[in-house]
């Protein structure tokens, strides 16, 4: 008489616990490569003595009856690019701050960037923060 044992294998392979490891590895892998950042350079920089230069911004405005003011000082349209370029001398990054009222056409802020792009100076438009 031959007895059969109780435990019976299955040839059958469940995949469903195959699956979840997979995701999971998915999610880790996933999350675990935006915290690397490939631009970051760890360097010790060296120190220095010498002082920061500071760059002097000009301020260009352009009030509602079309009057130029060249750090608030009224400078006619025509002498408007000489005062600038005298007000920046010879900065290495020189930067110009242009404010005009809400109701001035966009023709004259137009023309101080034109001023700005001309001489190579970096024009920053002021706004009003709400």
């Amino acid at each position: 008489m031959r007895l059969r044992g109780r435990n019976k294998v299955t040839p059958e392979f469940n995949m469903s616990s195959m699956t979840d490891i997979v995701f999971l590895l998915l999610i880790f892998f996933m999350i675990a490569s935006t915290l690397v950042s490939a631009e970051a350079i760890d360097l010790l920089l060296p120190n220095s003595t010498s002082k920061t230069t500071q760059t002097k911004n000009v301020s260009v405005s352009v009030d509602k009856n079309i009057k130029y003011y060249v750090d608030m000082k009224q400078v006619p349209k025509e002498q408007l690019e000489a005062e600038v370029l005298a007000k920046v001398g010879n900065q290495d990054s020189p930067t110009i701050t242009i404010r005009s009222d809400k109701s001035v056409e966009l023709q004259h802020v137009v023309f101080i960037m034109d001023i700005a792009y001309r001489n190579k100076i970096k024009p920053s438009l002021s706004v009003k923060a709400k």
